[in-house]
């Protein structure tokens, strides 16, 4: 038989490889109703494409909606994109606040709460940003940019807190993602309008 160090080592990686398993993916990649075959616009492909995507796969599931495949432009475009961003931040938010109710630490209820401020800002950032693309691309660049910083830092305290969430940590990645894909879109946007702004 197994050493017990090595018997709790295996059932750690078991347990942490079923929990990502289980993750709720619905709520944080839009679910659509079509099959994985359905060709993405050159507007996804070209978006996904992109220097800044940090995640050409993640970027190419979550815009191969009807409604993004739809897109006639950039700015059609960007508009779904922080919509998506910011229905992700809403679903990882949740999770924070799930998480925040059962009891822990000093340390990890103050890392959850910086969490939880980080997310409300993303939200806000996400909902501006779209607003902001027709009439300043520029700024909604900067204000999709400034996102990403906020995320890094609420990871940085869960780790030193030592919350352990993989759930969370997924959803930190995944509006990361969206944050790479919003700033790939304002810079391109930026580029299609040098003059006008």
């Amino acid at each position: 038989m197994a050493p017990p160090n090595k018997l709790c080592l295996v059932l750690v990686i078991f347990l942490s490889i079923f929990s990502l398993s289980s993750l709720p993916t619905t709520a944080i990649i839009p679910k659509a109703n079509i099959s994985l075959s359905v060709p993405s616009s050159q507007l996804v492909e070209n978006l996904c494409n992109g220097k800044a995507v940090q995640n050409r796969r993640f970027c190419l599931k979550a815009l191969s909606t009807p409604e993004v495949i739809a897109a006639m432009d950039t700015t059609q475009l960007g508009t779904l994109i922080m919509k998506l961003g910011a229905a992700n931040a809403k679903a990882t938010l949740n999770l924070y606040n799930e998480i925040i109710k059962k009891p822990g630490s000093p340390q990890a209820l103050k890392a959850l709460n910086i969490c939880v401020e980080a997310y409300k800002y993303a939200i806000l950032s996400f909902e501006m940003v779209s607003s902001e693309l027709v009439e300043d691309p520029e700024t909604a660049n900067y204000d999709v940019a400034v996102i990403g910083p906020e995320i890094a830092n609420c990871e940085k305290e869960l780790i030193n807190a030592k919350v352990q969430a993989p759930r969370l940590l997924a959803g930190n990645r995944f509006v990361k993602y969206y944050v790479s894909m919003g700033y790939e879109i304002t810079s391109t946007l930026e580029l299609e309008n040098p003059n006008e702004y």
